[in-house]
């Protein structure tokens, strides 16, 4: 059969599967007449320049050659759908199942933006859940798949906005108050002890990770205040599985690296013996994680806006392991995975016909330089905050090409402040928001002793952001432009810099001191240019 025919026969094969979905659906839509179907979506399209490195060239330890910090394209172009359908029987009872076909790169066959745009790994499924109410209560529950963001304001969530499986359960007490009941499941059943030689627990055991929280809204007029608290369990084995069966990279998965933000690990640490989630041997079958939060937002004093997010973690001690102190292996430490700090954060805005300018700033508590009693950063499981939209997920959560700088910002170890003018208009339908954000660190200089190299600094890409000491900064501008086309279709251009004000001098007593040198970099800013096209329903 030739390749022609081939590709008949899978078309066939797809057009005849999708009239037979098509076929059930409308079987299944017939009976049920009081069913009503909804569809929502997002098309996103966008075209985008820029580089989210923050060192152009490194060197490893070992006087090792020069080399580049990555060959990735300066200009690239992507797409990303999202596809909501709800299934609504009555304001009592619907489901939703929410696909997500993407991100594509423009031209890589493996994400099905190459020459017949055929991938295979780009439908995804997001969310799938259940919404009903207990009959003749007031009580409400969501199941399934779905979007958990704990309360928040001021600058996002920086503990967790992420999908999860999870049960939450609503009860509105009066038109003021309320209470919300939630249990999720980030991570199970993904231990597998055949990459652990060290490990003789049984595949699956003592590997998930469960979390309880009960949060209290409280709305009155110009006040609004919701404190919570979140208590969980970690299994022994719970961090031990996916990425890390190569005993190099710390637990991850699509929202964020678990690995980092959980436990008392430091990015770029110089572990003595591989990866110490595997290494960390403990004698607890679970250990306790707490989380506690007071968010806030005034409004009675409008125009002026102010709300305040304090925040509060705590993981407790899952095992200890070795680490080398200044590359010297007569010289080692055992660091504790315990994991416990604060944040707060504020901002405030003043509401003005042309705009809303304002000023925001936060303080998270850092690393004391002491490993044996665990991290003085707070811990998290998914954060997402929003003060900026580079170094952060202040625009549409979504890059245009490959940025590293789009971390799942946290916060932790960093403090910062800025001003912003906000949903400027002088145009009819053209908004701009103007930012401009020193971000400071709060670990201790002595953390770097413990490092592996001159620019470990960067390796908490993708958990908590980059390494910041109290001798380390970066400076961060934003320029957000809103054109509505129609209704229904935003012209979004983004333009950011990063000034980066990492503390050569303090990074290079990293590493090894051994005669084979620590490494070194060569720090650069960075910068985005990205043009987006959104069409929502």
């Amino acid at each position: 059969m030739t390749s022609l025919g081939v590709k008949k026969q899978g078309f066939k094969k797809k057009l005849f599967t999708l009239l037979i979905a098509g076929a059930m659906l409308c079987s299944l839509s017939a009976p049920a007449g009081a069913i009503d179907f909804k569809v929502s979506g997002e098309w996103l399209v966008g075209f985008g320049a820029g580089t989210g490195e923050l060192y152009s060239h490194y060197r490893e330890p070992g006087n090792g050659p020069k080399q580049k910090t990555n060959s990735n394209d300066i200009f690239e172009a992507n797409q990303r759908v999202r596809l909501q359908l709800d299934a609504v029987a009555s304001e009592a009872l619907s489901g939703t199942v929410f696909f997500e076909i993407g991100d594509q790169r423009w031209g890589m066959a493996e994400q099905g933006g190459a020459l017949g745009a055929d991938g295979n790994n780009v439908i995804k499924l997001k969310n799938a859940y259940i919404d009903w109410m207990v009959p003749e209560t007031p009580l409400s529950f969501r199941m399934g798949l779905q979007a958990v963001a704990l309360p928040n304001s001021a600058g996002g969530s920086a503990i967790m906005d992420a999908d999860a499986a999870a049960v939450v359960a609503n009860y509105k007490i009066n038109d003021n108050v309320g209470i919300t009941a939630l249990w999720f499941r980030p991570v199970n059943d993904n231990f597998d002890t055949k990459y652990f030689t060290r490990n003789s627990d049984r595949a699956g055991y003592l590997d998930n990770m469960d979390l309880f929280a009960v949060t209290l809204p409280i709305i009155l007029d110009g006040f609004e205040i919701t404190p919570w608290a979140m208590y969980g369990m970690l299994g022994k084995n719970a961090l031990r599985g996916l990425d890390s069966v190569n005993d190099e990279e710390p637990w991850e998965t699509s929202d964020g690296i678990l690995g980092l933000t959980i436990p008392g690990l430091n990015p770029g640490f110089n572990f003595a013996d591989g990866n110490p989630l595997d290494s960390s041997s403990t004698g607890k079958a679970y250990g306790s994680m707490f989380w506690a939060g007071l968010p806030m937002a005034i409004t009675i004093f409008d125009p002026l806006n102010i709300e305040i997010d304090l925040n509060y973690g705590y993981v407790e001690e899952m095992g200890r392991y070795d680490i080398v102190k200044r590359g010297n292996y007569n010289d080692m430490v055992r660091g504790s995975t315990q994991r416990q700090g604060w944040l707060a954060k504020a901002l405030v805005e003043y509401k003005m016909e042309w705009g809303v300018p304002g000023i925001f700033g936060w303080y998270a508590s850092g690393d004391d330089g002491n490993v044996k009693n665990g991290s003085e950063r707070m811990p998290s499981i998914a954060g997402a905050g929003n003060f900026t939209s580079f170094i952060g997920d202040g625009n549409l959560a979504w890059g245009s090409f490959d940025d590293s700088c789009d971390w799942a910002m946290t916060y932790s170890g960093t403090w910062g402040i800025g001003l912003q003018l906000r949903d400027m208009s002088f145009i009819e339908d053209l908004t701009h928001t103007f930012r401009v954000a020193y971000w400071g660190g709060t670990n201790s200089p002595s953390m770097v002793k413990y490092m592996e190299s001159a620019y470990s600094w960067r390796e908490g890409y993708g958990g908590d952001g980059p390494y910041l000491t109290t001798n380390d900064g970066l400076l961060e501008f934003n320029l957000v432009n809103q054109y509505q086309i129609y209704e229904n279709l935003e012209l979004n251009l983004e333009l950011g810099y990063v000034v980066n004000m990492m503390d050569q001098g303090t990074w290079q007593k990293s590493g090894y001191y051994d005669g084979q040198g620590n490494g070194k970099f060569e720090k650069q800013d960075a910068w985005k240019a990205q043009l987006t096209f959104a069409y929502t329903f």
